[in-house]
């Protein structure tokens, strides 16, 4: 028996309502299950119960044991003074509250059909499944319900990375120009560099970039100096000992102070080595104004116009400095260009709209619907199950659905799984 289980059973009424008794002989209604609370404090708010034929409002709080209650140490939490009935699977003790009040106490064990437990214990014991839990009954379940609980978590997916987004405004004092450079500092840096990245986007005083638009040289070499990738001497690479020279001129002017750490290259492909990421993406901010309006203010932006700013001629004989390589263009290619649509360009405009008080959900859906989708492991093992992925939109919703819901067994919070269990959620 799992908790999850019983808020599942609780929320959705899935016992005989006009039958429950509480430990002390009490008749109970259940007039209201309250709000399912998520977060610290009693599992539902603002209940309604009868016992006996007298209501009551408050809380309740469900618990395998009633024991439980002393266990997580309710008992001298102010947050629980106000629960009205104790849920349990088993009653081993009584429970108190503070004043020295016995909390009313129902137990389900007596009450739960067979057949809820036993597709509770078929979803997730099945021994069969090799990704996730409902792999064999996914398909089965209702196209309509599916659709809408996608479109769900696609929204779900953006007002998380919103969060992220919140925080960085906190931090630029709601700059949503800077907020930009960082995420996609962000998104250049990928996996491997995506946090070394934002630091290096935070030791820039973001007015220096704005200083610097129509001067690619000195804002490359901001770039990959603030990123500690200037501090070797190479005299015979022309190039580097011009950048050097220019993030020294850089560096007295404005006082910078580059990362302790450079980012990694280790276990990167060369495409994606830090000195061709920035080189990229100084190119792009030395060629745009204003990159904000450009690309999330304005509705109809050409993406690749905009950021498939070529690198400097050096780039294309190198991947790192000091050492010459096979000749070819390094600028942004089109799969990465989606991925900074993706992860950077849609969450953006979805927080500023949600900023402006705009709720255009369709228009996201429609942007992701149009781009390729991403391709990946996760996004080919729902492929396997006879999923069609066609786009973006939908890689992004299966992310969110197997990295939020089907790793965290939260099946009884996702409408596919209360499907199964033959609920709505």
């Amino acid at each position: 028996m799992k908790e999850d289980l019983l808020h599942f059973i609780w929320k959705y009424k899935k016992y005989p309502i006009n039958q429950l008794v509480s430990t002390f002989g009490e008749e109970i209604h259940v007039v209201s299950t309250g709000m399912h609370n998520h977060l610290s404090g009693p599992d539902f708010f603002n209940s309604k119960i009868e016992l006996n034929g007298q209501l009551w409002a408050g809380n309740v709080e469900i618990h395998i044991k009633s024991s439980d209650w002393y266990a997580h140490h309710h008992q001298d939490d102010v947050n629980y003074d106000n629960v009205i009935l104790h849920v349990v699977w088993e009653d081993d003790i009584s429970v108190y509250r503070k004043d020295g009040s016995e909390i009313p106490t129902l137990s389900l064990k007596e009450y739960i059909p067979l057949m809820v437990l036993n597709t509770y214990q078929n979803l997730f014991n099945s021994k069969n499944y090799k990704f996730i839990n409902c792999e064999n009954e996914f398909n089965e379940v209702d196209e309509f319900i599916k659709n809408n609980w996608l479109d769900r978590l696609f929204v779900e997916r953006l007002e998380q990375k919103s969060i992220f987004i919140k925080e960085l405004l906190d931090y630029t004092n709601n700059d949503w120009e800077q907020v930009l450079f960082l995420m996609l500092l962000k998104t250049f840096g990928s996996k491997i560099n995506r946090e070394a990245f934002i630091e290096i986007g935070k030791s820039i005083d973001f007015s220096i970039i704005r200083k610097l638009n129509d001067k690619p040289l000195q804002m490359e070499s901001l770039f990959l100096g603030q990123a500690n990738l200037l501090g070797s001497t190479l005299e015979d690479d022309k190039y580097y000992s011009e950048l050097k020279k220019e993030y020294q001129f850089l560096n007295h002017k404005f006082n910078l102070s580059p990362v302790f750490k450079s980012p990694e290259f280790f276990r990167l492909r060369p495409s994606n080595f830090p000195t061709i990421r920035l080189a990229q993406l100084s190119a792009i901010y030395a060629n745009n104004n204003n990159l904000f309006h450009a690309l999330i203010e304005n509705n109809e932006p050409n993406f690749s116009d905009i950021l498939k700013s070529g690198t400097s001629k050096y780039w294309d004989t190198h991947f790192n400095f000091g050492k010459i390589s096979k000749k070819s263009k390094k600028g942004i290619s089109n799969s990465f260009l989606n991925l900074l649509v993706i992860n950077t360009i849609i969450p953006l405009k979805f927080a500023y709209s949600r900023y402006k008080g705009g709720l255009e959900n369709e228009l996201f859906l429609k942007m992701m619907s149009e781009i390729k989708k991403e391709e990946n492991s996760i996004i080919a093992n729902f492929g396997k199950l006879g999923i069609s992925i066609k786009s973006a939109k939908d890689s992004q919703t299966y992310l969110q659905l197997y990295n939020n819901y089907c790793t965290k067994d939260k099946c009884l919070d996702c409408a596919v799984g209360a499907s199964l269990m033959n609920v709505k959620v």
